[in-house]
């Protein structure tokens, strides 16, 4: 408990100095352990990698970042522990899981380094547990980092990749890795290719089971689904169709889920920027983003309000609010 409480503490800080350490540390332990025998309470921990999936539920990202660290200082020592071939590949396929939603809620939080640190050990962990579907699905949640910090065509990339491990046959990893490449595409400049992603993602989708719809880090739930194809479509300025699937993401995103409504909001912004109206633009945006508690302020939420303000003329009405959430100087 006094770990823990040190641990949210540093996190709190910011991810510097001891924060930092502690993460880098125990991603090393965990490569290191993923090369030797375990075994021990698998059930325990497949359960725990189930619950965590469900998402933050209110909680801030520092906060569960800290809980998911200190269950990671126990699971390092069902790591290092001997087990049968069968009971590795169970371990193996849960830490990949809890690595992958590390790197996920780090890359939320606006650490994309650290994110791929992460995401590489998930990658590793995924590969020995020979599910194909879990490494597609890490290199899927992988490929947003880049795109969503400044180098789409690397996320293309590895969002093809995935596409191609996944395979034709409809999967939740399928789903995600296509609508990550129709963003990818779409960032890009590449119209044809983000269109032809569009169309695979929407007939991906609509042949999932329920299970495979579950509103998890590793379901594909519809609401996804339109937060996805709401950026993607924005970007391309197809603001009509965009409007309609943002509309449909905030009617089906529950009332805690504060990030995704707030990237929807500046999603309906900067359509409203490409339709000519800049004032509905600032003011939309700078109500979504400043309207944020702070410990959502910073990472991928920024980055998106930071860049729509940056393609609004300076003489546009309501700039000045945009400005003020972003604590810019005037």
């Amino acid at each position: 408990m006094k770990r823990r409480d040190a641990l949210r503490g540093a996190l709190a800080a910011g991810l510097a100095g001891s924060g930092l350490a502690a993460l880098t540390t125990t991603r090393n332990d965990i490569d290191a352990a993923l090369a030797a025998d375990h075994g021990s309470d698998l059930g325990f921990w497949e359960s725990t990698a189930e619950r965590y999936g469900y998402g933050y539920h209110g909680q801030a990202p520092d906060e569960v970042l800290a809980d998911m660290l200190d269950d990671f200082d126990e699971l390092k020592s069902l790591l290092a522990q001997r087990h049968t071939d069968k009971d590795r590949t169970t371990l193996s396929h849960v830490t990949g899981r809890m690595a992958g939603m590390v790197a996920i809620i780090l890359h939320d939080m606006g650490q994309h380094h650290e994110s791929h640190r992460w995401f590489a050990t998930a990658t590793r962990a995924a590969k020995k547990s020979g599910d194909q579907l879990l490494h597609a699905w890490v290199l899927g949640r992988e490929a947003m980092v880049p795109l969503n910090f400044g180098a789409p065509q690397a996320a293309a990339k590895l969002a093809d990749q995935a596409r191609y491990l996944a395979g034709d046959k409809p999967s939740a990893a399928a789903a995600l890795a296509s609508a990550v490449a129709s963003r990818a595409y779409a960032v890009s400049g590449d119209h044809e290719k983000a269109l032809a992603a569009i169309a695979d993602v929407e007939r991906l989708a609509d042949r999932l089971s329920p299970q495979q719809h579950a509103d998890t880090w590793f379901g594909y739930p519809m609401q996804k689904h339109h937060v996805h194809m709401s950026q993607a479509l924005t970007v391309l300025g197809q603001t009509r169709r965009a409007y309609e699937t943002q509309k449909e993401a905030l009617a089906l995103s529950r009332a805690p889920s504060l990030m995704t409504r707030a990237l929807i909001a500046i999603d309906t912004a900067s359509c409203h920027a490409h339709d000519g109206d800049r004032a509905t633009a600032a003011h939309l945006a700078a109500a979504a983003y400043g309207q944020l508690p702070a410990s959502y302020r910073s990472g991928l939420t920024r980055t998106r309000a930071l860049a729509l303000y940056r393609t609004l003329p300076a003489d546009t009405p309501d700039i000045g609010q945009l400005a003020d959430a972003l604590r810019l100087a005037s």
